[in-house]
């Protein structure tokens, strides 16, 4: 199969052969067809397998082939992502599948001034790559018109729900058109995704190329269990010893980010980190200082997840567990892309049992465990496997009381040799937006 048996334009097969696209990936040779047929559309996919060209490349030939011009402060087709690192990867991609067409294309997020923007967005724009937040303020301002819209694309729109976008997602439904064609892309979807979907599309064709929460297999994976003070030092050892070059780590929180960075920087390391708090031109001057391998290690909470496209990582370590599981897919994506190999090492300590457990029941295989020397825990990491079970070690026989010593009060203490592991904890329940869904007109 070619792109050109998709029915692509002549325009499109030109700039993807100068891209090095030589034969559609699955997702591709199916999501293709059916964008170019006006269907509303639901794929899911592993991370790296070319989702953003699957919806990028039907839609500007939709764009190219039919409707109006654009007019002044409009948009034509809008494409929302949950992060500013997504939302400048995918524009990228956009801009370079539609080299030889004569569309416009930008990206909108927040944590930059917004008066460019508004100033860019005065001609209009026939796609609009755009962080929710930052959309809602340009609507209100006046600065953006959405009725001449035809298609909405949601990429990663589990992890919208999950960065508490709700309720944006909510109004920018009434914003938009009822008459449009609408894209869900992801490499996962949550119930509550299909939830959404089943509110926003209509009559969706679903296409699934993959096991739903599959990780690729082309990451090599495992745990190295540790006491939780000492995962500092056991990076650091690991690091030295497999003579780490590029590094992607992820930490759970801000704090986190910032503590890891400067014990390495203290250590002579040279290692930057980038979170929500940190100003976009910082965090993208971090991530381009990574690429080029002027940083050995990049720190990061989960606000980096998704958007990195770091050509050939060989490695990315989870130094904390994420909280919500499918979070897990998404980090190690980053690494083992396009038929590449790669690694994927977690630092688990015996309070992230119950997050490990969530994981391996996701992704429905048992992570390998390698003990590191010096470094075995005190704390033990309970057995985990991918039914969901946390393995409780056997209680040691009660010893026989001593006469006349009577009974003491423990209060909640077990007098046994038992290790006390915590029930796996209910998944925090996010919001899904509700939307005012009445009757639609048929396209």
């Amino acid at each position: 199969m070619t792109f050109a048996t998709l029915g692509l334009i002549e325009p499109l097969q030109r700039a993807l052969e100068t891209l090095g696209y030589q034969t559609p990936t699955p997702v591709q040779a199916q999501a293709i067809p059916a964008v170019l047929a006006g269907r509303d559309l639901m794929a899911a996919a592993q991370t790296g397998t070319g989702k953003t060209a699957g919806f990028a490349v039907p839609l500007l030939q939709l764009l190219a082939m039919e409707g109006p011009k654009v007019t002044a402060n409009s948009v034509r087709a809008l494409i929302l992502c949950p992060t500013r690192e997504l939302a400048e990867q995918v524009h990228a991609s956009v801009a370079e599948y539609a080299q030889n067409l004569p569309l416009s294309t930008y990206a909108v997020y927040g944590g930059v001034s917004i008066n460019p923007q508004m100033m860019k967005l005065r001609k209009g724009v026939d796609i609009l790559v755009a962080t929710p937040g930052r959309l809602i303020d340009l609507f209100r301002q006046n600065a953006l018109k959405l009725n001449q819209l035809q298609t909405l694309v949601l990429d990663e729109a589990d992890r919208m729900l999950d960065l508490g976008f709700s309720e944006e997602l909510a109004n920018i439904y009434r914003m938009l058109p009822k008459k449009r064609q609408t894209l869900l892309f992801s490499a996962t979807f949550s119930d509550d995704i299909r939830l959404l979907a089943g509110q926003m599309l209509n009559d969706p064709l679903s296409i699934e190329v993959s096991p739903r929460n599959v990780a690729a297999n082309t990451v090599k994976q495992w745990v190295v269990p540790v006491d939780k003070k000492r995962k500092p030092e056991l990076f650091v050892h690991l690091m030295r010893k497999g003579k780490w070059k590029q590094v992607l780590v992820f930490a759970k929180t801000r704090n986190g980010v910032d503590a890891l960075v400067d014990k390495l920087q203290g250590l002579g390391i040279n290692a930057d980190g980038i979170h929500g708090d940190k100003p976009q031109a910082t965090r993208q001057r971090a991530l381009d200082r990574f690429k080029a391998s002027d940083v050995q290690i990049l720190v990061a909470t989960d606000v980096a997840a998704r958007g990195l496209d770091i050509e050939d990582l060989p490695l990315v370590v989870n130094f904390d567990l994420p909280i919500v599981a499918e979070d897990y897919i998404h980090r190690i994506g980053r690494t083992g892309r396009a038929g590449n190999t790669g690694e994927a090492i977690s630092l688990v300590c015996a309070d992230e049992v119950n997050m490990l457990s969530a994981i391996e029941m996701l992704t429905r295989q048992t992570l390998t465990r390698h003990m590191e020397q010096d470094f075995e825990p005190e704390h033990r990491v309970p057995d985990t496997d991918a039914s969901g079970q946390v393995v409780k070690k056997p209680k040691k026989p009660k010893k026989p009381k001593a006469s006349g010593g009577g009974k003491r009060n423990l209060g909640k203490w077990v007098e046994s040799g038992e290790v006390a592991v915590a029930e796996p904890s209910i998944k925090p329940v996010r919001k899904v937006p509700v939307f005012n869904t009445g009757p639609r007109k048929k396209k």
